[in-house]
């Protein structure tokens, strides 16, 4: 089933879904993967439906409000089932298979970071416990492929896959950008097509910056340090007192270490202290009714309890402090019931906010960026540079810093993917 984004048929996926079809919907970037994931999951908990939001990794889990897949599992640090028989986790505890067997629906997103092995362990999983719900897998084997210390094998190649038998659901129109030539280009960028028409529109995008006002610009990098350095560079340029907010953390659950902690505020993408002036450019870090994750504002006033910035339409926000939540799923005694409930554990409260000046293509995941340069020299990794590029709203304000190999070589993604996708087109 394939489904032009400007006809989503949300009501023919939450049939499947119902039915106790399993759904892989895919995409390119922009398409609308996590609007459509995120509607599917309001409607199961709209009708009191239990949903597990998983995810291969902590900082994906976490920006769809969920957990890992080796947590929700209890897979603990296990590679492949071999590896999890050696653990003794071979057999899951009794609290799991009541926790899998009460879902209603699994969404599993990222599903290309996800590999063959950690699928036919989730598979197991939901053969030992009983699971008689759906998944729902969500992704584009065309971005970010599993990390993997030996031979990447992707989900696709798991026996398991063949075996959830997944109603393929592809949305195809890009909603953050109109221009019709960019998105043949980014189009042919993530199939690894650069000929010589995209290599003349990719050489054209690259065009002088004004050293004297870089604060206009959002730099796209692929390193941390990049991105810090010049945060902090730009940050010391504008005049002005620094306003240092400290992240206030709750901690639910004394049981979490200090490490655990620690690593949910990188999975969080929030910042221990988050550093303003008056006069920065900022990027909203989430999507609320007036603005939306990547969106550009400038800040206008500081206050002890608020922020208050102006986007580029004029309009002012004040901005109060959001909650990120790590949460798990426990077995909890509800009205003399056992029930399975979703509890906090730790939760962030901090303004949704980054500095604009930089930020990596890791954390620009889901954000439309106007504005955009895009470093071409920390490109080291498959369908890193159609991730940046796909971040931009329009070829107009994207600019692109001349690369030190051929537009081809940056434009590389892993075969096996590119082959998946030509066999069931």
């Amino acid at each position: 089933m394939t489904t032009d984004g400007k006809s989503i048929d949300l009501e023919a996926v939450l049939s499947l879904l119902e039915a106790g079809r399993n759904v892989f919907l895919t995409g390119g970037a922009g398409t609308g993967k996590t609007t459509m994931t995120r509607q599917v999951i309001a409607s199961f908990l709209s009708r009191s439906k239990k949903v597990a939001k998983l995810a291969s990794t902590g900082m994906a889990a976490t920006l769809l409000g969920g957990q890992t897949l080796h947590s929700f599992f209890d897979l603990g640090i296990a590679e492949n089932e071999s590896d999890l028989e050696r653990r003794g986790k071979l057999v899951p505890k009794k609290k799991i298979v009541r926790l899998v067997r009460a879902m209603d629906l699994i969404v599993i997103d990222e599903i290309s970071m996800v590999s063959a092995e950690v699928l036919d362990m989730v598979r197991l999983r939901l053969l030992q416990c009983g699971f008689k719900g759906a998944v729902l897998a969500v992704g584009d084997f065309l971005q970010l492929p599993p990390v993997s210390r030996r031979e990447v094998r992707f989900a696709f190649e798991a026996p398991s896959w063949k075996v959830l038998d997944f109603h393929i659901v592809t949305l195809t129109h890009n909603w953050r950008s109109e221009d019709a030539a960019f998105n043949a280009v980014l189009d042919a960028v993530r199939h690894a097509r650069v000929g010589e028409h995209e290599h003349r529109y990719l050489h054209e995008l690259i065009r002088p910056i004004g050293e004297d006002d870089l604060s206009r610009y959002t730099f796209l990098y692929g390193t941390n340090r990049s991105a810090h350095t010049h945060n902090r560079r730009q940050l010391e340029r504008v005049e002005g007192d620094v306003f240092a907010y400290e992240t206030q953390a709750v901690v639910h659950d004394e049981s979490l270490s200090p490490r655990q902690i620690e690593r949910f505020y990188d999975e969080a993408r929030i910042p221990k202290v988050l550093e303003l002036k008056v006069g920065v450019p900022v990027l909203f870090t989430r999507n609320s009714w007036n603005y939306v994750n990547g969106e550009r504002a400038v800040v206008t006033a500081l206050e002890e309890d608020a922020v208050f910035v102006r986007k580029n339409d004029g309009v002012v926000v004040k901005l109060e402090r959001a909650d990120t939540e790590k949460t798990q799923w426990e077995e909890r005694e509800v009205e003399g019931e056992k029930e399975q409930v979703e509890v906090p554990k730790l939760t962030l409260s901090q303004f949704p906010l980054t500095l604009a000046f930089a930020i990596t293509i890791h954390k620009s995941q889901g954000m439309s960026i106007s504005d955009l340069v895009i470093d071409t020299h920390e490109i080291f990794a498959p369908s890193q540079f159609y991730v940046a590029l796909s971040r931009a709203v329009s070829p107009k304000s994207l600019i692109l810093r001349c690369p030190k190999v051929n537009w081809v070589h940056l434009a590389f993604v892993h075969p096996k993917a590119l082959q998946w996708y030509k066999n069931i087109s």
